[in-house]
């Protein structure tokens, strides 16, 4: 566990350092989804590790952050992140964000662009939260701040996961370490963290401020953020390239981890080169 101090609270990370020999490598910054932590990128960090510098953050009250009284919006995670990219004073960076992850990543590449080399966004969404959605989740937060995770695991693991994952037996060791991380944390601050996702503000009208050269990925499976929400972000950043991905639902880059990391890989070494992708 690594605590910094960025935007005036304790926030931990995971830091490969420079690869062997490239002392000056640009750095990937990695950004979570919610329920999880930054070791949902750790099949696209063993792939990247040798040629950049990984880290992952944990957003408050999740992975090994600690909680906080407040601060669990969207835009508060955005100078969080902001911050710990100054603190470590690794920018411009490569950043890539799953879900809520790219709700923060959105926000940076509009407002602070001057820290980013390239956009990855992930089963995300630049929208609120879907009317319907936001009820079920108060209800399940409700549920969960009494009873942990276990009972609701199967109801919760169907908007995380897609159903070939689910279905496939290999990857039932994931779906444990998936339940024993949300298991892990302070209940408290993880509710908070839920609820800073479901009352979070859209961000649909900054995307035209975005001129961060831009990824977007989607299962085409993911109930949580469909495929229409990453084409409405399509559609708002010029210029982006948006690549759905068969077979996978909302936790893509664990459930199909190499074609995330082929995805990923193929697009930062093209900003690298100063090409265009398709």
């Amino acid at each position: 566990m690594t605590l910094i101090d960025a935007n005036g609270v304790k926030i931990n990370i995971t830091d490969s350092g420079a690869p062997a020999g490239n002392a000056d490598a640009a750095t990937v910054v990695f950004g979570h989804g919610l329920l999880f932590s930054g070791h949902m990128f750790e099949a696209q960090i063993e792939r990247l590790r040798s040629t950049y510098r990984c880290v992952t953050i944990d957003w408050r009250g999740q992975g090994k952050t600690p909680a906080t009284d407040d601060g669990y919006d969207m835009d508060t995670l955005s100078l969080d992140a902001a911050a710990v990219i100054e603190s470590l004073g690794v920018g411009p960076v490569h950043y890539v964000g799953l879900s809520m992850g790219g709700f923060v990543g959105m926000r940076l590449a509009a407002r602070r662009p001057e820290l980013l080399r390239s956009l990855a966004l992930l089963d995300t969404s630049a929208g609120p939260e879907d009317p319907a959605m936001a009820k079920q989740d108060r209800l399940l937060c409700k549920v969960y701040r009494v009873v942990g995770i276990k009972p609701l695991a199967g109801k919760v693991g169907k908007l995380m996961f897609g159903p070939t994952f689910l279905a496939d037996p290999a990857s039932k060791p994931d779906i444990e370490r998936w339940k024993a991380g949300v298991s892990a944390v302070e209940r408290p601050g993880l509710v908070k963290a839920i609820l800073g996702v479901v009352d979070r503000l859209p961000v649909t009208a900054e995307l035209d401020k975005i001129s961060t050269p831009t990824l977007i990925v989607v299962g085409e499976d993911d109930v949580a953020t469909p495929v229409s929400r990453s084409e409405a972000i399509a559609a708002g950043i010029k210029g982006s390239v948006l690549k759905k991905v068969k077979d996978c639902g909302h936790s893509s880059t664990v459930e199909q981890p190499e074609i995330l990391a082929d995805l990923i890989e193929e697009f930062l070494t093209a900003q690298d080169k100063g090409d265009s992708i398709d």
